[in-house]
């Protein structure tokens, strides 16, 4: 879709961040398009051209995610290998139902946490097949996703670092606590990567030592950390910033045709008047 006020605002933000790096940053614009079936061409066309508009420059080449699936493969097998991936053949129709069968039972219901922010974290029906039965079931073609042994997947990395940390430029040292989010998906059948994995593969290729994110995103960190020790990267600074909202409170969305960048254009806004309605100064 469309960019919007949002958008615009965590570009500037962005931007701002890379220009205050006392050795002189780079600001580096990623096309994220593993989602083929709703990314288009024309979608790209526009934001290249709102973000100049907003007076952005950033390195050249861009990198666009569809033109790497070889990395995240590369990334998918060396977890493979550590044993910390499986199969999983659950619907979201048998996961609810069998979270529900939990949440019913006496004693021992699963963590009620949001998982990926879709619902709650998976009970890891899967995780306990046999492997002769996901190597009959792989070869049937059943359709399967490809989830992190959250817990294997914890020891290993500790084995590794130790206590899995980042830091806030703001808040300071962060324990990393990817629990939270079970063991949550990194690929499926017929979508070789996920956000989680492409994002931290794209983040160590490009050597981006700084990640700045909305709030929404700053759950998702503690997944990332985790990946960036198992598959052996760098962990980058982070630094989040607010999120832009309505009258309502409600934040804004791409459904919000009348607070995108190209509606706000064609009325005969300014930059300077996207920056005061965004906030930006």
């Amino acid at each position: 879709g469309h960019l919007h006020l949002g958008h615009a605002y965590s570009a500037w933000f962005a931007q701002a961040n890379s220009q205050a790096n006392a050795g002189g940053g780079r600001l580096l614009l990623r096309i994220e398009d593993i989602d083929q079936t709703r990314c288009r061409p024309e979608f790209e066309a526009v934001v290249l051209d709102d973000l100049a508009w907003l007076g952005l420059t950033w390195e050249e080449p861009v990198r666009r995610q569809s033109d790497h699936m070889a990395d995240y493969a590369a990334a998918l097998k060396k977890l493979d290998e550590m044993g910390v991936i499986y199969p999983c053949f659950c619907t979201r129709k048998e996961i609810r139902a069998e979270i529900k069968r939990m949440n019913e039972a006496p004693h021992d219901a699963p963590n009620k946490s949001v998982g990926d922010k879709r619902g709650p974290v998976y009970p890891g029906t899967c995780r306990v097949l046999y492997e002769d039965d996901r190597d009959l079931r792989m070869a049937a073609g059943d359709p399967y996703a490809l989830r992190l042994n959250m817990q294997k997947a914890i020891y290993l990395a500790e084995q590794k670092r130790g206590n899995l940390t980042w830091i806030d430029l703001d808040q300071g040292e962060q324990r990393a606590t990817p629990e939270i989010f079970g063991d949550v998906v990194l690929a499926r059948k017929d979508e070789p990567t996920s956000y989680h994995l492409s994002v931290t593969v794209d983040d160590a290729a490009q050597g981006v030592n700084l990640i700045t994110r909305g709030e929404d995103l700053r759950d998702v960190t503690h997944v990332h950390v985790l990946l960036q020790a198992l598959l052996d990267f760098d962990v980058p600074d982070y630094r989040f910033h607010h999120l832009l909202t309505d009258q309502n409170g409600k934040r804004f969305a791409k459904r919000d045709k009348s607070l995108t960048l190209q509606t706000l254009r064609a009325e005969g806004k300014t930059v300077e008047d996207v920056k005061e309605m965004a906030g930006w100064k």
